[in-house]
């Protein structure tokens, strides 16, 4: 086996052992690929996107006349076609350094900015940092991310929330100077087309001799020292 093809095996174990770690604190029954990756909860009612939804949503364009994806599409500031290229768009990444990020302080403190009102249908913010690592981590094994591989890969259900005082249903988008109006910089839609992006600007380059200084990092949500700036060639 060459040495390419070593470091290609030794990459993708490491991802599965870190995934499954991630999804050990989850405290219940999980695997990757739910089937449930968006549930809109808004007060006490919840309506439920499956991933047999998006995946037509993201092949074709069709959205079955689901209701909640209707109005996702809507809120999201940008329109179906720009929504379904976005989250189909691929950027290249390298398993070990996205998770030596998602595992770092800024790696952790990024994790939880982005589970704002995004995070496991059960344990909430509880299993937040776990669930999305696991899953940027799974999508992250063969090299490339999406947001359509990091949704398939979403361990457990996962709903947005927008219950009263408690969670008012925006996200963190991270695209500072880059999204446009409240529905860009805050929905969950344009949240997932930019998060690929903002995975690959912020992982890690390689430490020499495992301590030594980390360079290449930039900071959790700016995105301005990023000299090929992935977010730019979409639109």
């Amino acid at each position: 086996m060459d040495t390419y093809s070593q470091s290609s095996v030794f990459n993708r174990l490491a991802a599965g052992l870190l995934a499954a770690t991630s999804l050990s604190v989850l405290a219940i029954p999980a695997q990757a690929g739910t089937n449930s990756p968006v549930r809109w909860n808004s007060g006490g009612a919840v309506w439920t996107t499956s991933s047999n939804d998006f995946e037509t949503f993201l092949s074709t364009g069709e959205t079955n006349l689901d209701r909640a994806l209707d109005q996702g599409i809507d809120r999201s500031g940008w329109s179906a076609d720009e929504i379904q290229q976005g989250m189909t768009k691929t950027y290249d990444v390298d398993v070990i350094d996205v998770t030596r990020f998602l595992y770092s302080d800024d790696g952790v403190v990024f994790l939880k900015n982005q589970t704002k009102s995004y995070f496991p249908y059960w344990k909430m913010t509880d299993t937040a940092v776990q669930g999305l690592r696991a899953a940027i981590i799974a999508d992250s094994a063969d090299g490339s991310i999406s947001s359509q591989g990091i949704m398939a890969n979403l361990p457990v259900a996962f709903r947005l929330a927008d219950t009263c005082s408690t969670y008012d249903g925006s996200q963190n988008v991270c695209a500072d100077g880059k999204c446009q109006g409240d529905a860009q910089c805050t929905s969950l839609l344009s949240w997932y087309v930019f998060l690929p992006a903002c995975v690959q600007a912020n992982q890690l380059a390689p430490r020499w001799i495992y301590g030594g200084k980390t360079t290449g990092q930039t900071s959790s949500n700016d995105l301005s020292s990023y000299s090929s700036s992935p977010i730019r060639g979409l639109w």
